[in-house]
């Protein structure tokens, strides 16, 4: 028996020609992605919100809604109770191929702008810069200590323990491991992790530092140092 193969990421494909639609999921499947058909708006939205994807593909010419609108609304999803990821990375490929059109895409927050007709390989190629860019190449297991998180299976591990965290916990904890004894400002993380352009007032880098740090280590406290009034840390420094 072959033995299982971990998916590099999920990504939803917002598309609505069935061709170009199945092409890309059949590739991306074949590439060991775990593929999302979305051919509306709402379908998009949907994967967005409850399905916690890697990436968005996005078709601008959608039946239900402009495909700009829900880059919009998902790079206006803010705060706490944020409905999406503001910061998710989105790939646009369109038909429209004018400079105004293309500089219209990326104003409103489109991290990529890939124009039809297309090669599936530069696609790719241009996918995997954005999810590097935000999550960083998928090498092995980090390990701090006690401590190991595993980017690619999303396995975090405290002296054999595996610890069950939420999707941002998990995102958390991998951008401080990156670098485990320096301190990370909050905007740093609140940008990084969320997404957020400005820190504002919001308590969501604390709730979610202080449960971290409970289901690592809830007797000792040994990770996620709070660095008071600057940010946090996931070590003390040598």
């Amino acid at each position: 028996m072959l033995p299982e193969i971990d998916d590099l990421g999920t990504i939803v494909v917002c598309e609505d020609d069935e061709l170009t639609r199945e092409l890309l999921i059949e590739n991306l499947e074949a590439d060991r992605y775990h593929a999302l058909a979305a051919p509306t708006a709402s379908d998009a939205l949907r994967f967005c919100r409850f399905s916690q994807p890697d990436a968005l593909l996005l078709d601008l010419s959608l039946p239900d809604a402009a495909g700009l609108d829900v880059l919009r609304r998902i790079r206006a999803s803010e705060g706490a109770a944020a409905e999406f990821d503001c910061g998710l990375p989105v790939l646009v490929i369109t038909g429209r191929s004018s400079p105004d059109d293309r500089v219209r895409g990326l104003s409103e927050g489109a991290d990529d702008y890939l124009v039809k007709p297309f090669h599936y390989p530069e696609l790719l190629a241009r996918l995997r810069r954005l999810l590097e860019s935000r999550y960083g190449a998928r090498g092995g297991p980090l390990r701090i200590g006690p401590l190991t998180v595993d980017p690619a299976t999303r396995v975090v591990a405290v002296a054999g323990r595996e610890v069950k965290l939420a999707n941002k916990e998990f995102e958390l904890l991998r951008a401080l491991a990156a670098e485990p004894s320096r301190v990370f400002t909050k905007d740093e993380l609140l940008r990084d992790v969320w997404g957020f352009r400005s820190a504002g007032r919001t308590r969501t880098l604390d709730s979610h530092a202080s449960r971290l740090r409970r289901k690592l280590d809830p007797e000792r406290g040994r990770f996620v140092i709070n660095c008071w009034g600057v940010g946090y840390r996931l070590v003390e420094g040598a």
